[in-house]
């Protein structure tokens, strides 16, 4: 996974409507980069809720939200519009861009192993230096965690 002080990765994926977004475009801001396993699941709601609650918080710091999992972008469209998310969605379908931040790795549940995200946040300078590192999330409260950081 890589660390507080190490470079971000830029990237270019498709956003909600299809549209291609890279982090390079959002140079001069701090981004907030968070990788999710899967749309509409209990966990994700409640992460995608709680950036959505503190988002003009965020917005107000200088900061943007981008959200990133494996999901369509179909998919995404509908869970923006569901729960009224206003930050970016991306689809990294084939899981290039969480793997390259380590976010992509072995999970267990019900005594079974498999590939999946690792739920995890970046929170990214200005410049492109990776200023902190949310390696294991609780959902419920991640929106207020991040915003206590970047105040």
């Amino acid at each position: 996974m890589l660390k507080e002080n190490d470079k971000s990765i830029d990237f270019i994926l498709p956003d909600s409507e299809g549209k291609e977004v890279s982090l390079s475009s959002f140079k001069g801001k701090k981004v907030v980069l968070y990788f999710y396993p899967k749309d509409n699941t209990p966990g994700c709601n409640k992460e995608a809720c709680s950036f959505r609650d503190v988002y003009d918080d965020i917005l107000e710091t200088g900061a943007v939200v981008i959200g990133v999992s494996p999901d369509s972008t179909a998919s995404h469209e509908k869970f923006k519009s569901k729960f009224g998310l206003p930050f970016f969605l991306l689809s990294d379908s084939d899981h290039k861009v969480a793997e390259a931040y380590g976010s992509w790795g072995e999970k267990k549940m019900y005594g079974k192993s498999y590939m999946g995200i690792i739920r995890s946040t970046f929170i990214i300078d200005e410049t492109g230096t990776i200023i902190k590192v949310f390696p294991k999330v609780s959902p419920e409260k991640h929106g207020e965690e991040v915003l206590k950081f970047l105040s």
